[in-house]
């Protein structure tokens, strides 16, 4: 059994970051309603799509989900949702607070509805801020919290990531704050409302390595982790193409300039002792860069193969769905879906010590409205009263 079946979540999530949290719940265990406006999840519209409203983006990040299609700016919908809320133990959203509250459905308003529900709230500014009312999207998070000028430190020029890090980082956050929420609640048998801002959470995520000399404030030195934030840290050209090798410890570095057939390296005053390879760690790079094009790829790797330095091949995403060791262990699945036809998914990659195969129920996400009445149903809704809130747009089916 999956650690989370029997909690039912209810999502008011857009874009990324909700959604990306709620299917990550649905991945172990929970019952995810998604709640939708009548145009739907804008991410329905984001990446390649094969019909209107299944993008790539929207079926990466809300597998496992039911959808429900209400208008919450009528009164019939939102009393929908409050039943739904009266019966469940999570809500998620992230809009904006101030937006929640227009729409009735702050804190304070649902806890009077179920006082055991855990309420959180995701946002790029925490709400007691003057960034509050701002909207916030993943580039504008990766700006404010100095991931793009980390890049501009090497290249001289800021630049953002290549991926939404900001939104799925801070969605992993969610995830956690929800997880201790409801072990608490099993303590107490009380709900409690939580807030996951972006920006303090790329802020702590980034503090870990990047506060270095500002850790102190008495006598502070310079931020920024020094081994990470120079032009030669970097893949590095083989003779036919890139490797990327990462020695860390002191017989790492050993075994890797014995392999290379430069152990005079050794003997360098600049890297004699970890603190020595710190202050130094780009001069490191550069004999590093240097060495690595004498041979192929595969003859490198066959030596690193055979002196136990950590090295690994450069893949593309192309490569990742034929790589050997996913196959191994059985991370790509493929899915029937009714809409898209054959899918490939990734497996959750949380395992409890089985393959993947056996702890990765096979999830998909669901066409707008798909589960609309199924739904209503289970609130005890009557026909005749679905088919008038269809009649007035309050709520949508498939």
């Amino acid at each position: 059994m999956k650690p989370l079946a029997g909690v039912r979540v209810v999502e008011v999530g857009s874009v990324v970051l909700a959604p990306y949290a709620g299917s990550l719940l649905a991945d172990m265990g929970a019952d995810v309603i998604k709640i939708e406006a009548p145009g739907g999840d804008s991410t329905r519209n984001l990446g390649h799509a094969e019909h209107p409203g299944m993008g790539s983006v929207f079926l990466a990040c809300n597998r496992g989900k039911k959808s429900v299609v209400l208008d919450l700016r009528q009164p019939e919908a939102l009393a929908v949702l409050k039943k739904l809320v009266a019966e469940s133990d999570v809500f998620l959203h992230n809009m904006r607070a101030d937006s929640a509250e227009r729409l009735g459905i702050g804190y304070q308003a649902l806890k009077a509805i179920n006082s055991k529900l855990v309420y959180c709230a995701s946002y790029g500014y925490g709400a007691a801020g003057r960034g509050a009312r701002r909207p916030a999207y993943d580039d504008i998070i990766q700006a404010g919290c100095g991931v793009a000028a980390l890049t501009g430190a090497i290249t001289g020029t800021p630049a953002y990531a290549p991926t939404i890090i900001a939104d799925k980082t801070t969605a992993l956050f969610i995830v956690v704050g929800i997880m201790g929420a409801l072990m608490e609640r099993g303590r107490t048998g009380e709900g409690r409302e939580l807030e996951v801002p972006m920006l303090e959470t790329m802020t702590h995520f980034l503090s870990v390595e990047h506060l270095n000399g500002l850790t102190w404030q008495h006598a502070p030195a310079p931020s920024g982790y020094r081994r990470l934030m120079n032009a030669y840290r970097r893949p590095h050209r083989t003779k036919d193409g890139y490797l990327a090798v990462m020695p860390h410890s002191e017989s790492q570095w050993r075994k890797f300039f014995n392999a290379v057939g430069r152990p005079d390296v050794l003997t360098d005053p600049r890297f004699a002792t970890a603190a020595d390879r710190s202050r130094n760690i780009e001069a490191m790079y550069v004999i590093v860069s240097e060495e690595l094009p004498k041979r192929t790829s595969a003859e490198w790797s066959d030596i690193f193969t055979r002196h136990d330095v950590p090295f690994g091949p450069v893949n593309t995403l192309d490569d990742l769905v034929v790589d050997e060791h996913l196959a191994d262990v059985g991370f790509w699945h493929e899915v029937d879906h009714p809409s898209e036809g054959k899918l490939r998914v990734p497996s959750f990659p949380v395992r409890d010590g089985g393959p993947y195969g056996d702890a990765t129920p096979a999830l998909i996400a669901p066409l707008l409205g798909e589960h609309t009445r199924e739904v209503l149903r289970s609130l005890h809704y009557g026909e005749a009263e679905i088919a008038a809130m269809e009649r007035s747009a309050a709520v949508k089916a498939a």
